[in-house]
Order: C-alpha cells, then sequence, then structure tokens
C-alpha cells in the first residue's frame, strides 16, 4: 500500500467553500484531494508558482480550485495547507486569488 505523502489542513475561508456545496461535491473534492496525497498527478495538485499550488477537481463539468502552500517550517512534516477556493471560469487562473492565496499564506506564517 502507497504511503501518505503529506498532511493537509485547511484555513476557515476553505472550510467555508466547502460548505458551499452539497455533499457529493463535497466527496468528489476530498476525494480528490486525499488521492492527490497519496500519488504524484499534476490533474490533482498543480504548482501555479514558487509558493502556490491548487487541488484540482472537475465535476459535472464544473472545474473546483482550492490553493494551498505547502509549511515547510515543521521538522519532521511539511504540511499542506489548503487557503481557499473558487470555481474556474477561465482558462487562466485570476490573479486575485493568486494574491489572495499569498496573503493568507502570509498571515499564516505571521500567527505561527
Amino acid at each position: 500500500m502507497k504511503s501518505q505523502k503529506f498532511e493537509v489542513n485547511f484555513l476557515a475561508e476553505a472550510v467555508e467553500f466547502l460548505d458551499l456545496f452539497d455533499e457529493k461535491v463535497r466527496d468528489k473534492i476530498i476525494y480528490n484531494i486525499t488521492k492527490a496525497q497519496f500519488s504524484t498527478n499534476n490533474e490533482l495538485l498543480k504548482k501555479l508558482n514558487e509558493e502556490i499550488w491548487e487541488f484540482r477537481t472537475l465535476y459535472k463539468s464544473i472545474a473546483y480550485r482550492l490553493f494551498a502552500f505547502w509549511d515547510k517550517s515543521e521538522k519532521d512534516r511539511a504540511p499542506v495547507i489548503i487557503t481557499h477556493g473558487l470555481i474556474k471560469k477561465t482558462e487562466k487562473t485570476p490573479k486575485a486569488d493568486l494574491d489572495k492565496s499569498q496573503r493568507l499564506r502570509n498571515s499564516y506564517f505571521e500567527s505561527k
């Protein structure tokens, strides 16, 4: 059996985003996040820039994205912190969401 490559923690905004959807949508998103924890797959977890990544889920032709970053400050483990999510409507990731994820990342480390 494959071992888990990383842990995942959700910030409040990510939980609020997931709470917007019915159980089937949430289950699919969580399933894909869990799958990404055990295998390297750019369709599920994609690097957007030096610090920000996105978990990707396509369900019933709707593209769900959850932004995340690695917390490498923990010596024995480096959990992935999910900041927030969006329903993607265009090819290009909105700069405002990259900026928001970066801001949430910065405040996460400031509060540690």
